[in-house]
């Protein structure tokens, strides 16, 4: 399908991978962003048009007597561009965000308590009333809505965190700088249970071209975005320390009380966000391109390379505050040795489980044995 392409945006994580995908595949690419943030690994074939993407007039100016195969989308004010766009590109693909399912914002404001696992694209989305939610949320469900009300066969990618190099907030940076500063021990709310979908750089580039390369529209839709598996908070923080040599020993505080670690959760809430990509897997061929293991090993090792400025540092909401961290684990520490000899007095006999566990023929054979007797002989 190559022609000419149009990409709103393109300067940010994700964009130069678009933009070399779409050169690879034999695009005439146009970039229109603002010039502020170059990117040297942009091919010197692509046409940049300096401008502002917020602003309709400069839209006008630069686009009103072109015409596209494709565009995407990544940047400016959807809503508005995809009306300035309309019947002009044969293809529109946009991004959006994750945010538009209904309560992933505030989990625990829905009925049942949390997001239903997994949040597929079918379910329901935000209200655009701002008197019922936060008004940014209302408006990024707008702008889907507007999308589709103008390009009725339309891609829309809803993102979740993005994270690689060149991101914009390095949430790894709070596993990261522990491991620089040879910290033994870190707090993680609930061990480290919860769960978050998010979506490499490039497997997220990935995703929007693999919309490009659909032959026909039949496949149009709003599609999740993320890395095809979720790794727990717990694995999350294994698999930065370990590709940096360095092993922590967890802290598991009950989340009410691990106040002190809640930026780990970028949420600053103990509810599971996890995203499928069943759609996008069986409805455009999408595949990771990159592992999660190695990315975020690879999103390591950039960062300490290219460690944040204190200001993107203190964005996460961390303090990195050690002293604070010490005396909490010591009194809790301190509260769960006070409370083991009640909690053993109390714990359950359950087998279901147990008994497939990699000991327990070893251990319990002979009581078990001794049971299933007594149960015959009944």
């Amino acid at each position: 399908m190559a022609g000419r392409a149009l990409v709103i945006g393109g300067t940010g994580p994700t964009g130069p991978y678009v933009v070399r995908g779409l050169v690879e595949r034999g695009f005439a690419v146009a970039m229109l962003h603002s010039g502020r943030h170059e990117d040297d690994s942009i091919p010197a074939s692509v046409e940049h048009i300096h401008t502002d993407a917020f602003d309709r007039a400069c839209l006008d100016r630069e686009l009103a007597h072109r015409g596209f195969d494709v565009a995407i989308v990544m940047y400016g004010r959807l809503r508005e561009i995809a009306q300035l766009l309309r019947g002009r590109v044969r293809r529109f693909i946009s991004v959006g965000g994750c945010i538009a399912h209904r309560g992933f914002a505030d989990p625990g404001s829905l009925p049942l308590g949390g997001l239903r696992v997994p949040a597929r694209e079918s379910g329901l989305k935000e209200s655009t009333d701002p008197r019922e939610v936060n008004s940014k949320v209302a408006k990024i469900v707008q702008s889907e809505e507007a999308v589709f009300a103008s390009h009725p066969h339309a891609f829309h990618f809803r993102f979740p965190v993005i994270y690689g190099p060149r991101q914009l907030l390095a949430r790894e940076w709070m596993v990261v700088r522990r491991v620089l500063d040879k910290r033994a021990r870190i707090i993680l709310p609930d061990g480290g249970a919860a769960l978050q979908s998010t979506a490499y750089s490039e497997n997220a580039a990935h995703a929007i071209l693999c919309a490009v390369d659909q032959r026909n529209d039949d496949r149009c839709g709003i599609y999740n975005v993320c890395d095809e598996w979720t790794p727990t908070l717990r694995q999350w923080v294994t698999l930065l320390a370990d590709a940096l040599g360095h092993r922590f020993r967890i802290v598991d505080v009950p989340f009410a009380l691990a106040s002190i670690a809640w930026p780990l959760t970028t949420w600053n809430d103990p509810f599971h966000r996890v995203l499928p990509m069943d759609k996008a897997i069986y409805g455009l061929g999408y595949r990771d391109v990159v592992q999660v293991e190695d990315a975020l090993a690879r999103t390591a090792r950039w960062l300490v390379d290219n460690p944040p400025n204190a200001a993107d540092s203190i964005a996460t909401g961390d303090r990195f505050d050690y002293a604070g961290e010490d005396r909490l684990i010591a009194e809790w520490e301190r509260a769960v040795a006070q409370l083991s000899p009640l909690a053993t007095s109390l714990r359950a006999t359950g087998t279901l489980g147990d008994r497939y566990k990699p000991d327990f023929d070893v251990a319990t054979q002979g009581s078990w044995a001794l049971l299933s007797r007594v149960a015959q002989a009944r």
